[in-house]
């Protein structure tokens, strides 16, 4: 919709559950139309009136060619999914999978977004990747890995508990035996992701697995849930996980004539079912800038795990003089075959460390005059600033110990 005066384009879903904190996913536009009208909700920018809300393509229209006609045009992807079910039976005999197996991708995807805001929440280019897992549908409950994720404790937001307002804490084993999971498979991607998200350093009081409502479901899925994050401009998804049955597969055999069923040797020819893990990569990056953002005790610091960390270390001489550069840069060269190092002589030493703890860098290692006596350095950690002398020939070892390197 739009500004009657000003002409500003408005998501109407976005409008509505920023202003009124109701959520309208899945509502028809008679009804987000009554909304408005009910709680006169006007321009957020001139705060004069509103147009009727009208749909809207999200797909980005191009022309494929050298002309621009009917036959020419095409539309940029919305989601990266749908090649792996087109894919689907090539990747199966080229790979002699069996089912239960996956198949998973990553690339760029496209949505024409009306209004893209928050920085690298909503963008209309963005990078996603996608597991589309492969199971038989009557053995939806046979998941071998259940027992990794059973104990795991996550904060559950059913639609019972969107209906009571909290979120209620739960392991993943309890949540599927209370029948809040539908099925083991779909629980235990759940319980991974979550799990992996709190190994790449969010906070599980900053998480929760919401449900779909069953007007915001979409058409293709039996059961969906989203692993929200608690931004400072409210909780948003940065994961979805659904439980698409075996709606794309049939849907692509039903156009195109092609057969995707897989052949079991005890049940003969089955359509699979399929769960589907779903990312945003740059909102997953954005919740971690959130999570390890802080400023204090007057400096700004990056606090995220050493393995996530863009340079692991800072190597500094403490003076321009006396070796301590030419020893500072062998230290670099050496340390730069197995991590990312950054090598800097300017400035003092306090300037160069807060330079550092901007960006991230989790250890700075500092050459002073004791390094040329006893063959030690200052090696200071970022969150807590504490310094320890290590031995140069000894560092390799030691920074791989505090997780420099991917777990």
């Amino acid at each position: 919709m739009e500004c009657t005066r000003c002409r500003k384009k408005f998501r109407a879903d976005k409008l509505i559950e920023d202003t009124l904190g109701i959520r309208v996913d899945g509502l028809s536009l008679e009804k987000m139309n009554e909304i408005i009208k009910k709680d006169r909700l006007s321009c957020p920018s001139c705060k004069n009136g509103l147009s009727a809300v009208k749909t809207f393509n999200l797909m980005f229209k191009t022309h494929v060619g050298p002309f621009e006609d009917e036959n020419s045009i095409a539309y940029l992807r919305p989601e990266t999914a749908q090649s792996i079910f087109v894919n689907f039976s090539l990747v199966r005999r080229s790979s002699r999978m069996k089912l239960p197996f996956g198949i998973a991708q990553i690339g760029r995807a496209f949505r024409n977004e009306i209004s893209p805001r928050n920085f690298l929440m909503r963008c209309r280019e963005f990078t996603q990747f996608e597991i589309e897992f492969f199971v038989h549908p009557e053995r939806l409950d046979e998941c071998p890995f259940f027992n990794e994720v059973a104990e795991h404790t996550v904060n559950v937001y059913s639609r019972e508990h969107q209906k009571r307002g909290e979120p209620e804490k739960m392991k993943i084993a309890e949540a599927f035996e209370s029948g809040i999971f539908q099925t083991k498979w779909h629980a235990y991607w759940l319980g991974a992701f979550h799990r992996f998200f709190i190994d790449l350093g969010l906070s599980p009081e900053n998480l929760r697995l919401r449900q779909h409502l069953e007007d915001e479901l979409s058409h293709y899925a039996s059961d969906t849930w989203d692993i929200e994050y608690r931004f400072p401009f409210g909780w948003r998804e940065i994961h979805g996980c659904a439980n698409r049955t075996d709606f794309d597969l049939k849907q692509h055999m039903k156009e195109s004539g092609a057969d995707l069923c897989y052949f079991d040797e005890e049940s003969g020819k089955v359509v699979p079912h399929v769960i589907e893990p779903s990312q945003g990569i740059d909102r997953l990056f954005l919740a971690l800038l959130f999570e390890g953002y802080k400023k204090e005790n007057g400096r700004t610091v990056l606090k995220i795990k050493p393995f996530l960390a863009p340079v692991k270390v800072g190597i500094f001489p403490l003076v321009n003089r006396e070796g301590m550069p030419e020893t500072a840069r062998k230290i670099a060269s050496e340390l730069g075959e197995v991590f990312p190092v950054f090598y800097d002589e300017s400035g003092s030493i306090g300037r160069r460390y807060r330079r550092m703890d901007e960006v991230g860098t989790p250890f700075c290692i500092t050459v002073d005059g004791q390094t040329l006596e006893d063959g030690t350095v200052t090696v200071r950690e970022r969150d807590s600033m504490k310094q320890v002398r290590v031995k140069i020939s000894e560092l390799k070892k030691y920074l791989s110990e505090l997780g420099c390197n991917p777990p």
